[in-house]
């Protein structure tokens, strides 16, 4: 078992490309949910009359998803390929299905509410702009505030646990990461209430991110003469 943790140790601790993708998938997520969720009026269901002056900034918010979208591949790829080792087979099964299914869900609410808010600025039927606006919002925020967060909390659960058993990060970061995914999961608090529960999930993975570099620094710095 030891020998185990100590050959995962010293793959995982110094997976600088991990670090930098998930450095670049916080901060375009957290960019793109930011500008989102102070866009949004505080009643969705009031209209979408809102949208002809904020529109534009949440479109250029769905445009960064697929580019934090890649980051977070990459990052996924590193880690599952640094943690080949692991004899834990389940585990390693859960943290990368919830995080690809976190990915496809963020890419369909992505679709769904840019397709959305194109055909109602484009539409010149009021009544059809108000049916394609209640449709497009409903659905978005159910796939957001339901599926993408829970899917986030289970992959922060499972790669917390997976770093937790390899010994690879601080365990302040791995008790963190369960505080998150509780929070997530069972979309507790007032946080919840406005919205930005789901920002909880890129900032974990920054302060993973920025860990493991800090971390492969100090480690470069140990093994010169």
């Amino acid at each position: 078992m030891n020998s185990e943790a100590s050959s995962i140790r010293t793959s995982l601790r110094a997976p600088k490309a991990a670090a930098i993708a998930g450095i670049l998938f916080s901060v375009l997520l957290g960019i793109s949910l930011v500008l989102i969720l102070t866009s949004l009026p505080s009643d969705l269901n009031a209209g979408g009359s809102w949208l002809s002056s904020r529109g534009n900034s949440v479109l250029l918010a769905i445009n960064l998803i697929p580019f934090a979208g890649i980051a977070f591949l990459w990052f996924m790829g590193v880690l599952n390929d640094r943690s080949g080792e692991c004899r834990d087979r389940f585990l390693l099964t859960v943290s990368l299905g919830s995080g690809l299914l976190f990915l496809a869900l963020l890419f369909v609410f992505a679709v769904v509410a840019g397709s959305s808010i194109v055909l109602y600025i484009n539409q010149s039927d009021p009544r059809l702009a108000a049916g394609i606006y209640a449709f497009g919002s409903t659905v978005a925020r159910e796939i957001m505030n339901i599926y993408v967060v829970r899917m986030a909390g289970v992959f922060i659960i499972s790669t917390s646990t997976l770093f937790m058993r390899t010994q690879v990060i601080n365990r302040l970061f791995v008790w963190l990461g369960y505080g998150f995914a509780v929070l997530m999961l069972l979309r507790i608090g007032a946080i919840n209430r406005l919205g930005w529960t789901i920002l909880l999930f890129p900032l974990w993975v920054l302060l993973i991110s920025v860990y493991i570099l800090i971390d492969n620094y100090r480690r470069q710095l140990r093994s010169q003469p």
